[in-house]
């Protein structure tokens, strides 16, 4: 960001509303009209609470562990294959909000390819939408899903990857 936009933003932000309050720029705000990377910026934080609320059942004392495995599991990478597996869940609705998010112009890192990023961003477009729509039922359910639906993937890689090496082990050189 160039400083004098960040400083803009600031003086901005921390105007005096003349009661000893901040001024408020807006007053209320409609999800229909966010801009999608704005809903996926809600939804991202909103999905990296929940998934480090769920993974207290696993791990309660190494916090470096609960980091790592948080990030793993938010990854653009899970989020797309969270997605591809909850999209049948969906109403047509949600499904034009993902395709906004999808669809917005953005910049994949190299931890995923250009489509799940895109995908990811879509997911992340849906959850903040549902949270700055107070549908908090509805948040609940597909987060939900998506960390199962993570969870279970994972689980399934991970005895993969020990049968291949067991595999492995096994060959004569």
């Amino acid at each position: 960001m160039k400083f004098e936009y960040y400083k803009k933003l600031v003086d901005m932000m921390f105007t005096p509303d003349g009661n000893g309050g901040v001024l408020q720029r807006y007053d209320t705000v409609d999800p229909k009209t966010v801009n999608p990377l704005v809903l996926a910026y809600i939804g991202d934080a909103y999905f990296h609470l929940f998934v480090r609320g769920r993974i207290l059942s696993y791990e309660q004392s190494k916090i470096h562990v609960l980091h790592q495995f948080s990030a793993q599991i938010v990854s653009a990478v899970w989020q797309d294959k969270a997605y591809r597996a909850i999209e049948h869940l969906l109403t047509p609705e949600e499904i034009g909000v993902y395709k906004r998010g999808r669809n917005a112009k953005s910049h994949a890192p190299r931890s995923a390819s250009v489509a799940q990023y895109h995908s990811s961003t879509g997911f992340e477009a849906l959850l903040g939408y549902l949270y700055l729509m107070e549908r908090n039922e509805r948040l609940y359910e597909l987060s939900e899903a998506s960390f199962q639906v993570i969870s279970k993937t994972m689980m399934t890689e991970i005895a993969e990857k020990k049968m291949e090496s067991c595999y492995d082990k096994g060959k004569t050189t």
